[in-house]
């Protein structure tokens, strides 16, 4: 009964395998007929040129900031800025009540000082740093505050701990800058 339950199983189980066959073989013809997926090229070159452009923009942008940490290294400290400035003013008001033979009104009030700009440079035979930018200030006696134009000429001392404010005085021998330096307190540093 084996042989005839074997073989009637191999008989009914050949047509379907044959069915199973051609099920296969239709479904690969199917998968052969969807359109085709588009390369990896296709799609991997647009990424590749998102990632090349965002690293340009982030050197570029450490670049950036990497150059502007190569600035003047030695810039005074805001204590020295508002010294100066406040000095300054005081020398021209003095300046200009000597010339109108008029009392001096006082130390003006100096605050909010924005440096636009910096360099380094020699003032005779000293180093220096010439800083422009904007700052608030106010006479003693007025309370109105005004926000004014400035340009500084600091010197530093020897040793790095203090700071003069130099001022330009013509030129002795017609050929470099003669120079007048205040020394501004050590306390505002």
């Amino acid at each position: 009964m084996c042989g005839f339950f074997c073989t009637f199983t191999v008989l009914f189980s050949w047509p379907s395998r044959l069915i199973q066959l051609a099920t296969i073989v239709v479904s690969i013809d199917w998968l052969l007929m969807l359109p085709t997926l588009p390369s990896p090229n296709v799609w991997i070159t647009p990424l590749k040129r998102s990632v090349q452009r965002l690293l340009v923009v982030c050197m570029v942008l450490l670049l950036n900031l990497g150059l502007t940490g190569c600035g003047p290294s030695d810039q005074p400290p805001r204590g020295v800025l508002l010294k100066a400035l406040g000095l300054q003013i005081q020398l021209t008001q003095t300046a200009i009540a000597r010339s109108l033979e008029l009392e001096p009104v006082g130390v003006p009030e100096v605050s909010r000082v924005r440096v636009e700009e910096q360099e380094l440079i020699t003032l005779g035979d000293q180093r220096g740093i010439h800083l422009t930018g904007r700052f608030d200030w106010r006479l003693p006696a007025d309370s109105v505050r005004v926000d004014s134009p400035f340009e500084l000429f600091l010197e530093r001392g020897e040793r790095g701990q203090s700071w003069r404010l130099a001022q330009p005085v013509g030129s002795s021998d017609g050929t470099s800058q003669d120079w007048i330096t205040y020394p501004l307190p050590i306390d505002s540093l």
